[in-house]
C-alpha cells in the first residue's frame, strides 16, 4: 500500500514537471502543438479521403454510364421475379440504377422504328450523361416518350407534339417466335393477334451521340399493356458501385446463383476507373509520408532547441543529483505531450478538411472514422518520441561542473 502511494505521487509530480515546464515555455509549445496539428490535420483529413475515394470515385464514374449488363440465357426472357433475385444478390446500397430493357418494333407511317421500354427513373440514374431537351418520363403519364434525336428529326417532331404507333399485339405469346412454337400454337398465335394503334406525345428529345438517338423511349409496363404482354425484359443495365476485382466475383455469383442470366462487366470502364483510383491512392500515400517526414523535422528542431535553452537548468538537475534518466525521461514525457495535443487537435481539424474537399470536389458528405481518434494520437506521439530521441540523448554530454561555469 505504501509502494502504491509513493508510486501515485511520483506520477503526479512527474506530470506537474512535465506540464509546468511546457507550460513556462508558452512560445515553444505553441510552435511545436501547431506544427503537429498541422501535421495530423492533414494526416487524418487525407486517410479519411484516402478510405472515402473509393466509393465516392466509383459513384463518380457512375455517371458514365452502367458498368454490369445482364442477359438472359437462350432464348429466354427476364422475368420480373429474376430480375428481384438480381437485386437482392446485387445489394440495394450497392445499386446506383438498374434498368431492364424491353424492345419492341411498331410502325409509324408505315415505317418500322424500335420502342425501348424501361424503368424511366433508374435508366435516368444509369445514363446522367444523356442530354435531355425536355423531359424524362414516367410511369403516370403512360402516353407520353421520350424519342431520339434522329428520330425527331426524321419525322420532325418537337416536345409537346403526338404522333401515332401501329403494331400488332399477340397476347401472352408476344415474345414468342414462330420457330419456337409447334404449328397449332403459332396458328393461334395468329389467330389471337390484334392490331393496334396509339397516340403517343413527346415528353422529350433524348441526344447521345450513339444509338440511343434511334429509339422511341416509354415506360416498361406502359409497353407491356400495349403489347398484352407480361413483364418480360431483353436486357438489365446495372450501375454498380465496385471495383474490377467486385465485379468480377459478383459476376460469377450471379452465374452461380441465377442460372437464368449472363452477366457480362464492361470491363473498360471498371478498369479506367482502377487506374484512376490507384493514382489517387498512391498520390495520397506520397503526400502523406511528406507530411510525416516534415512534421518530424519540425519537431526535432524544435525539441533541439528546448534543450539548448535549457541547458543551465539540466545541468543544475544533474548537479543536484538528478540521474540523466530521469531527466531524459522528463522531456521525452513533454515529447508524448505534444504529440497527444496536437494529434488530438488535428483529429477534428483532419476531418473538417476531408469534409470540405469531398463537398467541393464530390458534392457529398463524409461520414467521422471514429477509429481514427486513437490511431493519429498514437502515430504522432510516435513520432514526437522518435523526433526526440536525437535532441533528448544531448542531455548525457551535458556536464554540470562545465556548463554552469559558463564554458
Amino acid at each position: 500500500m505504501e509502494n502504491r502511494t509513493r508510486n501515485g505521487s511520483r506520477r503526479r509530480m512527474y506530470l506537474k514537471m512535465v506540464s509546468s515546464s511546457l507550460i513556462r515555455r508558452a512560445s515553444r509549445l505553441i510552435i511545436a502543438v501547431l506544427a503537429i496539428a498541422i501535421g495530423a490535420t492533414i494526416l487524418s483529413g487525407l486517410v479519411t479521403i484516402y478510405y472515402d475515394i473509393p466509393a465516392q470515385l466509383g459513384r463518380e464514374f457512375r455517371s458514365y454510364g452502367a458498368n454490369l449488363i445482364v442477359l438472359p440465357r437462350g432464348d429466354a426472357k427476364i422475368t420480373r421475379e429474376v430480375l428481384d433475385d438480381l437485386r437482392g444478390l446485387i445489394g440495394t446500397e450497392k445499386i446506383v440504377g438498374m434498368a431492364p430493357y424491353r424492345y419492341q418494333t411498331v410502325k409509324i407511317n408505315e415505317q418500322p422504328y424500335i420502342i425501348a421500354g424501361t424503368d424511366l427513373a433508374q435508366a435516368e440514374k444509369n445514363s446522367p450523361f444523356w442530354y435531355i431537351e425536355g423531359s424524362w418520363g414516367n410511369a403516370e403519364d403512360t402516353s407520353s416518350v421520350m424519342v431520339g434525336h434522329e428520330i425527331a428529326q426524321t419525322l420532325n417532331i418537337n416536345i409537346g407534339d403526338t404522333f401515332t404507333v401501329q403494331g400488332v399485339r399477340y397476347g401472352q405469346m408476344a415474345e414468342a417466335s414462330r420457330q419456337d412454337l409447334s404449328a397449332e400454337e403459332n396458328q393461334k398465335r395468329d389467330l389471337g393477334a390484334q392490331n393496334f394503334s396509339m397516340k403517343l406525345s413527346v415528353k422529350g428529345i433524348v441526344t447521345t451521340g450513339g444509338a440511343e438517338e434511334g429509339f422511341i423511349f416509354a415506360d416498361i409496363d406502359m409497353l407491356d399493356d400495349l403489347i398484352g404482354d407480361t413483364f418480360r425484359a431483353d436486357v438489365v443495365e446495372c450501375s454498380v458501385v465496385a471495383d474490377a476485382a467486385e465485379l468480377s466475383a459478383l459476376s460469377s455469383r450471379i452465374e452461380r446463383d441465377i442460372p437464368a442470366l449472363q452477366p457480362r462487366a464492361v470491363r473498360r470502364l471498371t478498369q479506367s476507373q482502377d487506374i484512376v483510383l490507384g493514382k489517387l491512392q498512391a498520390l495520397v500515400l506520397l503526400v502523406t509520408v511528406v507530411v510525416l517526414i516534415i512534421t518530424m523535422i519540425s519537431v526535432y528542431t524544435t525539441m533541439m532547441a528546448m534543450v539548448a535553452e535549457r541547458r543551465r537548468e539540466i545541468a543544475l538537475k544533474k548537479a543536484l543529483g538528478a540521474e540523466s534518466k530521469l531527466v531524459m525521461g522528463e522531456l521525452l514525457g513533454e515529447g508524448v505531450l505534444l504529440g497527444f495535443i496536437g494529434g488530438a487537435l488535428g483529429v477534428f481539424l483532419g476531418f473538417e478538411f476531408a469534409q470540405r474537399v469531398s463537398l467541393n470536389v464530390f458534392g457529398r458528405a463524409i461520414n467521422f472514422q471514429w477509429a481514427l481518434i486513437p490511431v493519429t494520437i498514437a502515430v504522432f506521439i510516435t513520432i514526437t518520441v522518435l523526433a526526440s530521441i536525437i535532441p533528448v540523448r544531448k542531455v548525457m554530454d551535458i556536464h554540470p561542473a562545465i556548463v554552469l561555469k559558463g564554458e
